[in-house]
């Protein structure tokens, strides 16, 4: 019973960990959290349900096809939305972001309904190992694969390309990157679709465990604030591993302690417990400011 929860909580943890690391893309070159990170995830998930099922097209293919969907409309909102407001103004932006996500989520209803629907997994169905009743399935190798697949490519784009050593420019120092040439608006926008991608991605994983509707992202986004929190907020490592945690603990409390109904309070607390105990996280960066 033990390690069969334990591969469930790794497959779940994947999936958190994709998602928080959109937010974490984010957080670090503008320094606010993108609630509606979630939204935009469902807006993909929901796209790439379009090109599967209703298409007819590889599931694979059809989470491209989304992901490529979920970029542009990041950009869009990025442009429209975000980037009028000066970066400094967090608070705004922060409003922003939660009023994009009640109205994505509330779009996505009116548009597709409120019905639940189920898009199938990139991954073949079995198991390839098993010891009793516990089983190591393709899913949960296939979730825990992809990301860290999506680590080490984040790894080499941020390091190795043009737009990549942009974007970490941007994300250390906006004015410095303004000022030696860097075309700061168009660097924040990659950001954000290169989030929504990841994002799509992660609630691609995560969907075919569940059932698809308009709310199902939102809980996602929950846990995977809490991933990002404990992981630290600026650190892409320390999301793949806050997500993993995460994931882990709520299928231990849940099977175990009997806690389902409190799943979401829990990472909530987990949230509120990093914040007052170490606000930077596992792994994150103490920002420092000269005076």
């Amino acid at each position: 019973m033990w390690l069969a929860q334990f591969f469930r909580g790794l497959s779940d943890g994947a999936t958190y960990a994709s998602v928080a690391l959109a937010l974490v893309m984010i957080y670090k070159s503008t320094g606010f959290i993108n609630f509606a990170q979630g939204s935009l995830a469902l807006l993909g998930v929901y796209l790439a349900y379009i090109f599967s099922v209703e298409q007819g097209l590889p599931v694979a293919v059809a989470v491209v096809c989304a992901m490529v969907a979920s970029s542009a409309v990041a950009m869009f909102v990025e442009r429209v939305f975000i980037r009028p407001f000066p970066p400094d103004h967090v608070l705004p932006l922060v409003i922003v972001t939660l009023g994009l996500l009640l109205i994505i989520d509330s779009a996505v209803g009116i548009v597709w309904g409120f019905r639940t629907r189920s898009l199938p997994s990139m991954f073949p169905s079995g198991a390839p190992i098993e010891w009793g009743i516990a089983q190591l399935t393709w899913r949960t190798i296939g979730n825990l694969g992809t990301v860290f697949a999506v680590v080490g490519l984040l790894y080499l784009l941020l390091s190795r390309t043009k737009i990549g050593l942009a974007f970490r420019a941007v994300s250390s120092n906006l004015e410095s990157a303004r000022l030696v040439g860097i075309r700061v608006g168009p660097t924040l926008g990659f950001g954000w679709a290169l989030a929504a991608s990841i994002g799509t991605l992660g609630g691609a994983l995560v969907v075919p465990d569940l059932l698809l509707e308009p709310s199902i992202m939102l809980r996602v986004l929950i846990f995977s604030l809490a991933a990002a929190a404990l992981g630290g907020l600026d650190s892409l490592v320390g999301a793949v591993i806050g997500g993993l945690v995460v994931g882990l603990a709520r299928n231990l409390l849940v099977t175990f302690l009997d806690l389902s109904e409190l799943a979401l309070a829990t990472a909530v607390a987990v949230i509120l417990v990093v914040l007052l105990v170490r606000p930077t996280g596992l792994f994150g960066s103490t920002r420092v400011e000269r005076v």
